[in-house]
């Protein structure tokens, strides 16, 4: 089986690291076995012995070396008092600087890496941090003077399946297809997107993108995904923005900046995402408070979620699609 070039080329680096001296294409040659073996290959394919095997080797040896030199290793070439050439790569040409990070530095780091450890990500985190602590890195939670930082636990929860295979589409520009219910429909509908941007806001993923059918911007929250996202060829039909508000349109949709105002009866002890909203409160007595909370799109969906913990007092359009809803509910 062959070699894969990657394994290759890290051979050789390694050879060519290691080393005290500088090695010739004769000792590289008979020290990877990658070169062996194609080298192998090719004398049997031409039936000749030794030229055909040199001849492949000394281009796949040009092409590696230069395949590490773009990557950033700093090759050597040496010419013996023999007039003999050889190659090496010295370690402290080849060194990366000290990394040095003050403790707020530090701190950022560690909480950003303990953001991802619900997602994929989370091992690329934490390999990122074992590599600071080998380096003599203190972090946050290394140090009991960064208790106030260490005491923070962000997460940012990615229980979606739909997640992944958006990051991968928004990072690649790739049109995707999938089954999408609002918030307001009985059954979901097909989209297609070309997706821009995901972002979490007060702890769920939303997706914006370009929506082909309605020909307009659109905000897609990750939860109302259902089925499998398909990915699809070609390219996008639409410009993509240098700045994709997500966050702004979610919060202009869900009635954060909206200028009306709704009053609601909430029971006492719940409901504390509305008491978070709540431009106003004050209790009413008997276990019931009055809240005054911002009114915008999505307002009477989000209501229902709290069942008979609240009621509406105004406006009455507000009160009767929350009915509406709840009626819809006990009927399903």
């Amino acid at each position: 089986m062959a070699i894969a070039k990657a394994e290759r080329l890290m051979n050789l680096a390694l050879c060519l690291l290691g080393t005290r001296r500088p090695l010739t294409k004769r000792e590289l040659r008979e020290s990877i076995e990658a070169y062996i073996e194609a080298a192998a290959a090719a004398s049997a394919a031409n039936s000749v012995s030794g030229s055909g095997g040199d001849e492949a080797f000394n281009r796949m040896f040009e092409r590696d070396k230069d395949d590490l030199r773009e990557l950033g290793l700093i090759i050597e070439t040496v010419e013996s008092v023999d007039g003999e050439i050889g190659y090496l790569a010295r370690r402290d040409s080849n060194r990366l600087p000290p990394i040095t990070l003050d403790a707020e530095e530090a701190a950022a780091l560690g909480l950003a890496a303990k953001v991802w450890q619900q997602a994929r990500l989370a091992g690329a985190a934490s390999g990122a941090l074992q590599k600071l602590r080998a380096a003599g890195m203190p972090l946050a939670e290394d140090s009991y003077d960064s208790q106030p930082a260490g005491a923070l636990e962000p997460r940012i929860p990615v229980h979606e399946a739909a997640f992944e295979p958006l990051m991968l589409a928004c990072r690649d520009r790739r049109p995707v297809v999938f089954d999408y219910r609002k918030s307001n429909a009985a059954r979901p509908e097909q989209r297609h997107v070309e997706p821009w941007a995901l972002e979490c806001w007060r702890g769920h993923w939303y997706l914006a993108g370009w929506d082909r059918e309605r020909t307009a911007e659109r905000v897609f929250r990750l939860s109302r995904i259902t089925g499998k996202v398909r990915l699809r060829a070609g390219a996008y039909s639409a410009e993509v923005p240098d700045h994709v508000t997500v966050r702004e349109t979610v919060e202009r949709w869900s009635g954060e900046t909206a200028t009306r105002t709704a009053r609601i009866k909430l029971r006492s002890g719940h409901g504390y995402p509305l008491r978070a909203r709540a431009l106003h409160t004050h209790p009413l007595g008997d276990g019931w408070d009055e809240l005054e909370v911002p009114y915008g799109h999505g307002l009477d969906a989000w209501l229902v979620e709290f069942g008979p913990d609240v009621v509406v007092l105004a406006p009455d359009e507000l009160r009767a699609d929350v009915i509406d809803r709840l009626r819809a509910v006990a009927k399903g």
